[in-house]
């Protein structure tokens, strides 16, 4: 179980944590919910549902290469230069849909910050004293989309568009200062991939 997910019997998935690794985790993931910003509306619409079902968000894509990645247009090419139509489109469907999808990554990185949060020396059960996270379906789903996250977090600085480019970045010299993003890319690719078949299992 060290280092992948396993299912668990009814369903969730579970793994073998070391101390290194839950801080590595923990520490991305607070990076992303400061990258992705803060959450609950203040004033009116914090107190009022409706104002908040109908506030509207941004209507320019962020320009932030990261957060561009996280947060598309929805209407276009990516990385090719959109015609009026297709900018009007896309801003109205932001100012729609922003503000959800904002809301629904925050929630699934704390979910992984409580989720390692809540590990203690207790959890143990794997070889070597590793801490064993044990995740219900629902944990597994915030987890899925917090590693996602991450992944287009981390590509986007990495400036990874294709596959071929995470090859290239495997065979950097350990000198290079992009080395430890890129072993944390796919470290967190790894998780990823296990979570997926823990759970199609």
């Amino acid at each position: 179980m060290a280092g992948h997910f396993e299912p668990l019997p009814g369903g969730g998935a579970a793994v073998a944590l070391d101390e290194v690794e839950i801080s590595i985790l923990r520490s991305l993931a607070v990076q992303l919910l400061e990258l992705i910003g803060p959450g609950e509306a203040q004033g009116a619409e914090a107190v009022d549902p409706l104002a908040r079902l109908f506030a509207e968000g941004p209507s320019e894509p962020p320009t932030d290469p990261a957060l561009a990645r996280l947060f598309p247009d929805a209407y276009g090419t990516p990385g090719a230069e959109q015609d009026r139509q297709e900018r009007a489109h896309a801003a109205e469907f932001r100012r729609y849909t922003e503000n959800d999808l904002r809301e629904r990554k925050r929630e699934d990185a704390l979910g992984m910050v409580r989720s390692l949060d809540a590990l203690s020396a207790g959890d143990s059960g794997a070889a070597g004293g590793d801490a064993v996270l044990r995740l219900a379906p629902d944990g597994c789903r915030q987890w899925l989309g917090a590693l996602n996250d991450l992944r287009l977090t981390i590509g986007a600085r990495l400036e990874i568009t294709d596959e071929d480019d995470g090859e290239t970045l495997f065979r950097l010299p350990d000198e290079d200062p992009r080395k430890p993003m890129v072993m944390a890319y796919l470290w967190l690719g790894g998780l990823q991939e296990t979570l997926v078949e823990a759970l199609m299992a």
